[in-house]
């Protein structure tokens, strides 16, 4: 039973799918010209037709494709809801199409996605809406008692703005005994009457006639316009006058000027006198004409009085009466054809652009839409389009004067963003006339290009031990798309074994930075991978190599392997040279190492020590301890040689090799010098333990003696002071031997010190002495010994022990111009070397004479002052680094008159 109802559904799917596809194909198919017709004056809002449909769209595309309209004047206009086309403009036949027997409006109807365009023609149908009407509201007609039965009279034509069945159909006359009215038909097609003369006129009898003529039209219900005749009696005239012919046609060129002629016509009466004076003028004629033309009453010469128009009227009909002066009228047809000149370019409407267009449109999209059209006529209305510019672009003609503006190619944006036509027009007048309008059509980028690097591979060359966070190179990948399709970004994408960790990459500008310093031992170059990506949608990306070549720097020093060094209490390594070698003995060979490269790790050899400097030598490349000399007897048996080893690189780096060698004919002949030479190394070990404590005991001393001093010295400076400067004019007697660094002090600059004086001594205890001679200072100043003013007049007090020297193994007194060092040790005098000893001076209490010395000198490591025979000291002290000797008041003043610069107090 399924089975059943599965077959019977198939068909009736099949009927419906049918009229599916069909209507889809009808909508593909739509024509390009629609048609409509409506009668004219129709209200705003009446419906045209279903546009929307017709083309092929339903209510719910319309959204999507924009369906407008694009035309000069805009009588019409289309529903966004439903698609249907409504009149928005009244419409009036005549004043649109005038006396054309045909009246339609063009325009196109365009839509979106695809570009496309339809052209649409409404048919205007004309409707009875208009009445004939006389041009002249009474027409006066005088007719010669003895005109003739049959004579015919020519009434003009009533005009009608309507066409076809509702134009002028023909023309009625009041009922009367005397004339008929009769319809004529021209050549063009209108209508005119005819007054026909029935029975012979008595003017004695009737004077004048007044008759209602009737034009009426065809239209249901028919519309009819009047006009009264007027008709007078007058006397004979037996001859009316006559045209050379009925009917006159000529061309005129649309741009004749004004007052050019454009025909003379001429009429002839047989008549004689006034009966036989003609004069011309216009009939009936519409006043349009009447602007145009004007007719010379005398000479009937039609002359032109305003300029043409093709494009407006085509040709003039002219109506034109010889009058004589009897009364009687002749008419003649004067056809005038208004001939086309090319005065009129073509007209280039663009009605559509697509802009921008994406640079991946296929070949054939369709970017815009044009209408060209030329008013003129004929060859000179022929109108043949072209685009100038170089684009890749190309027009398609279409129906109506319709182009298509379509791409004849790829698009490429990064080639050219915008292009630039020109859509000439020309027609095949003569002179041949032109117009052009630009159009630009701007390209939108698509994500179609990859990045590029500007180099394939890269190569960056770094010395070792660069800091982290270096900059080692820069990458740089353009990319030719515009906006975030162009915005290029870099990261790291493997690349050599390991080496990730040593850089890394700024993902905006490209700079490529060391992550940590390099080691040329550890890694000598590397590869990574940068891969540049764009930010497009879908990415884009390419990729470069970027290679690091790591250059060593002379960081490492050689290292010795042979000899090896002894490691802690290990023996050291020797070597037996036998003492019957002769010069080039093979001793042994300095084997070292540098974990460098190139000339960093060049290594040279150099023997520094040696107790038998030219006992040894050392191959300056190869390292090898060979003897310069035979081996004799004096040569000590103990040999320790030191050689450094050195590398090319700068700075240089360098590492030094002890080798010990024993001078013995055997092994046995070696031992006992091995095993004195570890006797020696344990006491010299043990005498390094003693001198570190001793030093480090001295240093204690004498940081504990100068915490002292700085004590007692702040102690006394809260005292009031005691001394003042000394006169410094006492040394202007040395002469010119004195030093020229000479200020009041009497050791040499930069090292100098002041020599001050009590308050009080000034002026009681003391006074200076100025040497007697220049010879005195000369041998004060060269150091010579007995140069005091009284070295041999002041003996010392006999069996006085003030000045007991230890030195040499002697005592004496001072040496004249001793120099005395202040901690007691010996100090280079005047007259030799010696020690003091000042602990036996007695102590007195007098006054006492100050010198203070710098604690460096020139010549002496230590602080000291010069004294000249030292007659009964009875106290000597030393304070800090200050020297005070007491004296004898009578014996101060010839002791130390030499001095360059003493004191008392």
């Amino acid at each position: 039973m399924a089975g059943r109802q599965r077959q019977s559904q198939r068909p009736a799917a099949g009927r419906v799918l049918l009229p599916a596809l069909l209507l889809c194909w009808c909508c593909r198919a739509a024509p390009e010209r629609l048609r409509y017709a409506i009668p004219e004056e129709l209200g705003r809002g009446s419906l045209v037709g279903p546009l929307a449909r017709d083309l092929g769209l339903s209510p719910a595309e319309l959204p999507a494709r924009k369906l407008r309209l694009s035309a000069a004047k805009q009588y019409f206009t289309v529903s966004r809801e439903n698609g249907n086309l409504y009149v928005s403009e009244r419409l009036d036949r005549e004043e649109m199409c005038s006396e054309s027997v045909s009246c339609s409006v063009s325009f196109e109807a365009v839509v979106q996605n695809p570009l496309n365009v339809f052209h649409v023609d409404v048919v205007i149908q004309d409707v009875n809406d208009n009445a004939p009407r006389f041009l002249r509201d009474s027409l006066h007609l005088e007719i010669n008692e003895l005109t003739s039965p049959g004579a015919r009279f020519y009434l003009g034509t009533a005009e009608d703005a309507d066409v076809g069945s509702n134009s002028l159909q023909g023309y009625e006359l009041e009922d009367n005994g005397y004339f008929a009215v009769e319809v004529k038909e021209s050549p063009d097609g209108s209508k005119f009457a005819e007054l026909v003369l029935r029975r012979a006129l008595d003017r004695e009898r009737e004077q004048s006639l007044r008759l209602v003529l009737t034009a009426v039209d065809g239209g249901d219900p028919p519309r009819s316009g009047t006009a009264q005749l007027c008709i007078n009696v007058t006397d004979a005239n037996d001859n009316a006058p006559v045209f050379a012919q009925e009917r006159y046609r000529v061309s005129l060129r649309e741009d004749a000027l004004p007052g050019s002629t454009v025909l003379n016509v001429s009429a002839s009466d047989a008549d004689s006198g006034s009966n036989a004076r003609i004069t011309y003028g216009f009939g009936e004629t519409p006043a349009k004409v009447l602007q145009k033309f004007a007719v010379d009453a005398k000479s009937g010469r039609i002359t032109l009085q305003e300029t043409l128009d093709f494009e407006d009227t085509r040709s003039y009909s002219l109506a034109v009466e010889a009058r004589d002066g009897g009364g009687l009228v002749a008419h003649c047809k004067v056809e005038v054809e208004v001939a086309d000149v090319n005065d009129n370019a073509p007209e280039i409407t663009v009605l559509s652009v697509s802009s921008p267009v994406p640079e991946d449109a296929p070949a054939g999209t369709v970017v815009a839409l044009l209408n060209v059209k030329d008013p003129d006529s004929g060859e000179n209305g022929q109108v043949w389009c072209e685009l100038s510019g170089e684009a890749p672009l190309s027009l398609v003609a279409s129906s109506g004067g319709s182009y298509k503006v379509v791409t004849a190619s790829a698009l490429d944006r990064e080639q050219a963003s915008e292009h630039r036509v020109t859509v000439v027009a020309r027609d095949r007048g003569s002179p041949a006339l032109s117009s052009s309008t630009a159009l630009v059509l701007e390209v939108s980028d698509v994500n179609d290009n990859a990045p590029v690097f500007e180099e394939a591979a890269y190569s960056a060359y770094v010395e070792e031990n660069n800091a982290a966070g270096a900059l080692v190179l820069r990458v740089r990948a353009r990319d030719a798309d515009a906006g975030s399709n162009g915005r290029v970004s870099y990261s790291l994408e493997g690349g050599s074994v390991g080496a990730a960790p040593y850089v890394s990459v700024e993902a905006q500008s490209g700079a490529v930075y060391a992550q940590r310093s390099f080691d040329y031992e550890e890694c000598r170059e590397f590869a990574v991978v940068v891969r540049a990506q764009d930010g497009g949608e879908p990415t884009r990306s390419s990729t470069a190599t970027v290679r690091v070549f790591v250059l060593d720097r002379n960081d490492n020093a050689p290292r010795v392997l042979w000899p090896v060094p002894a490691a802690g209490a290990a023996a050291a390594p020797f070597e037996v040279v036998p003492r019957s070698a002769e010069a080039g003995y093979l001793v042994a060979k300095v084997v070292a190492v540098d974990a460098d490269a190139g000339r960093n790790a060049w290594l040279s050899y150099e023997l520094v020590q040696a107790p038998e400097p030219a006992l040894f030598r050392v191959g300056l490349h190869s390292g090898e301890v060979r003897t310069a000399r035979a081996v004799s007897e004096r040569d000590a048996a103990k040999q320790r040689l030191v050689a450094v080893v050195k590398d090319h690189g700068r700075p240089e780096l360098s590492a030094t090799a002890t080798l010990h060698v024993v001078l013995a004919e055997s092994l046995q002949e070696a031992l006992p010098e091995l095993s004195d030479r570890d006797a020696v190394s344990e006491l010299t070990s043990d005498l390094n333990l003693i001198l570190v404590v001793a030093l480090a005991a001295v240093c204690l001393l004498f940081v504990f003696t100068v915490i002292l001093m700085l004590f007692f010295k702040c102690r006394r400076s809260k005292s009031p002071p005691v001394f003042i400067t000394s006169d410094k004019e006492m040394y202007s007697t040395l002469g010119s031997k004195a030093p020229y660094n000479y200020c009041n002090s009497t050791l040499p600059l930069p090292y100098s010190y002041e020599v001050c004086l009590a308050s009080e001594s000034g002026q009681k205890d003391f006074t200076f002495l100025r040497p007697a001679a220049a010879a005195l200072s000369d041998r004060l100043l060269a150091g010579e010994p007995g140069s005091g003013a009284d070295s041999g007049k002041d003996p010392p007090s006999p069996g006085s022990s003030a000045q007991r020297w230890v030195g040499n193994r002697q005592s004496s007194a001072s040496p004249s111009g001793a120099l005395l060092n202040s901690s007691g040790a010996s100090v280079q005098g005047l007259g030799g070397t010696w020690a003091p000893d000042f602990s036996i001076l007695p102590a007195q209490s007098r006054p006492r004479f100050v010198v203070c010395a710098p604690r460096r000198n020139a010549m002496l490591s230590e602080d000291v002052v010069y004294t000249r025979d030292l007659p009964y000291p009875r106290r000597l002290e030393i304070r800090g680094w200050c020297l005070t000797v007491a004296l004898n008041p009578e014996q101060s003043r010839k002791s130390f008159g030499f001095a360059a610069a003493t004191g008392f107090s």
